[in-house]
């Protein structure tokens, strides 16, 4: 149940995403205000009494203010490589990431890795392919160019394996409301420097309906990580099956959201790859 509520949470972020930009509301403020709605939901779920002294002190906190300059920093790579090498590369290199926390908990955890889950694995990353690309307007782009993809590769690997590695080693039970709290307020800080440097550039224009598009996105994007947190936490499923299943699942839900509600056009490559997709995660799921 976690996992599926993480799986619509995320899926929910493209949908928001692309709302904002059909109604030409500013990026960049939507975030920052989301990243602020975010920390002050993770406040009022925590249980316990807030001591800030507490929380520096805490094992996690170090990490969560790595994981805050992680989430926007990403996110703006995100942003290039959509913008110099097209949406299909940006897609398929931050979900094809997904690799890098499976292949850590392998080793880290001793995760089981059969026929069956080898097999699953394999194919998703296929699917994700096949479900991202676009028909291409373009030759490609040049060797120069692909240090944005990798680094965004990279870079979502990273995050999601770092989630996991905080959350089994340093993140009691009940502290996973604070945690995300507080990646959450470390990004948002970030940003609100990022929007500082425009004014002063004298480049900022307040955009009242980014307050709105950016409650609602907080709203979505906290309880995305926090599901995805209790998701990990689940004794009966490993790591690498529980990242397979949310990434594929996301790049599936999200190609069919596209396809029924912004009548964006699918390619046979683009079909083929949701139905390994499900094929996919029924094998992982169930080996």
């Amino acid at each position: 149940m976690y996992l599926l509520l993480s799986i619509l949470a995320s899926t929910l972020i493209f949908i928001i995403f692309t709302l904002v930009g059909k109604y030409k509301i500013n990026t960049l403020q939507t975030i920052v205000f989301n990243y602020f709605t975010a920390f002050s939901l993770g406040v009022i779920s925590y249980s316990q009494p807030i001591h800030t002294q507490d929380i520096i002190q805490s094992k996690w906190f170090y990490g969560a203010i790595g994981l805050g300059v992680l989430f926007i920093s990403i996110f703006n790579v995100m942003a290039l490589t959509a913008q110099r090498n097209g949406i299909s590369v940006a897609s398929v290199a931050s979900k094809m990431s997904v690799i890098i926390p499976i292949i850590f908990g392998l080793f880290a955890y001793n995760e089981s890795l059969g026929l069956q889950k080898a097999i699953g694995i394999l194919l998703a990353l296929v699917a994700v392919y096949l479900a991202s690309v676009k028909k291409r307007t373009e030759t490609g782009f040049a060797l120069k160019g692909l240090w944005l993809p990798l680094l965004l590769f990279f870079g979502s690997g990273v995050i999601d394996t770092s989630i996991k590695y905080i959350e089994t080693n340093f993140i009691p039970d009940g502290d996973i409301p604070i945690f995300s709290a507080c990646i959450f307020m470390m990004a948002g800080l970030i940003g609100v420097s990022f929007i500082s440097a425009k004014a002063i550039q004298k480049q900022f224009t307040f955009d009242k309906k980014a307050i709105l598009s950016g409650f609602i996105l907080g709203i979505v994007n906290y309880y995305s990580i926090y599901m995805l947190l209790k998701a990990l936490d689940a004794e009966n499923f490993e790591s690498s099956t529980i990242f397979t299943v949310n990434n594929v699942a996301i790049v599936m839900l999200s190609t069919l959201v596209g396809l029924l509600f912004f009548k964006e056009k699918l390619s046979t490559k683009n079909w083929s790859g949701i139905a390994i997709a499900i094929i996919s995660i029924i094998l992982v799921t169930l080996a």
